[in-house]
């Protein structure tokens, strides 16, 4: 039976695999029939990735995608692929009045300007093939809702995100390739899940009120939508920002 949300025979590069939402996408990638390109910095967190996975033909490069050269490791390693998934991404707790070059340029350097040179290598390199399909990781904050307090660096450089895809998409459109984003709000992660063990109960009552549906997002939660962009069942979606997120822009 036709499956319009199929990744059989797709090859998926996926950042920020070795755990939380990236994770998340390449395990339900593969259960959908992708091969998946593992990348992360830690090679022993990202071989646990790789023992989740199911199906064949699966592939580790681990990377530093702060830096230029680990972008170029990546690019020349990698095959040629249908699809990118760029998940990787740090947040950085500071009030603007704090705010200092280093700090934001830390920021920037990961959630930023990682992966749009990664995007443009991939493309310079022709790893693309195509009908690829580009997702960006980016966030409800800086694109549907405020941040929180001390988040202005991590929404700036989601914000931008949405920016880049939207140009990106008008751009690559004639070549077949389409460039989109997914927007979470807060999703439950081993970070998250440290957080929310120090909160009352009635700060995590207050939390969960900012949500209609009254929970956080899943990483398959985020996951689902990826499928969705990265198949043929969204071959005319291009240029939008996906908001999952439990309801909280409203």
């Amino acid at each position: 039976m036709y499956n319009p949300f199929s990744l059989e025979g797709k090859t998926i590069l996926v950042t920020g695999a070795s755990s939380g939402i990236g994770q998340g996408v390449a395990i339900a990638c593969s259960k959908m029939g992708a091969s998946i390109v593992l990348n992360g910095r830690n090679q022993e967190r990202l071989q646990n990735t790789l023992s989740q996975l199911e199906g064949e033909g699966h592939l580790i490069i681990a990377s530093d995608l702060a830096e230029q050269c680990g972008i170029d490791n990546l690019v020349a390693t990698c095959p040629a692929i249908n699809g990118v998934v760029h998940c990787a991404g740090i947040p950085k707790i500071c009030p603007v009045k704090r705010l200092k070059r280093d700090l934001f340029l830390e920021i920037i350097n990961t959630n930023e300007l990682a992966p749009i040179l990664l995007t443009a290598g991939l493309l310079k390199n022709g790893k693309l093939l195509k009908k690829s399909s580009i997702v960006f990781i980016a966030s409800t904050a800086g694109i549907f809702t405020a941040g929180s307090v001390g988040d202005a660096d991590y929404s700036a450089t989601k914000g931008a995100l949405s920016g880049f895809a939207m140009t990106a998409a008008n751009e690559l459109g004639p070549q077949g390739i389409r460039v989109n984003t997914i927007c979470p709000a807060v999703v439950e992660t081993p970070i998250l899940k440290q957080s929310l063990s120090l909160m009352t109960e009635e700060e995590l009552r207050s939390k969960l009120d900012r949500y209609p549906l009254k929970c956080f997002g899943k990483p398959e939660d985020v996951a689902y939508g990826v499928i969705y962009l990265l198949s043929e069942a969204s071959s005319w979606v291009t240029g939008i920002n996906l908001a999952i997120d439990g309801g909280c822009h409203l």
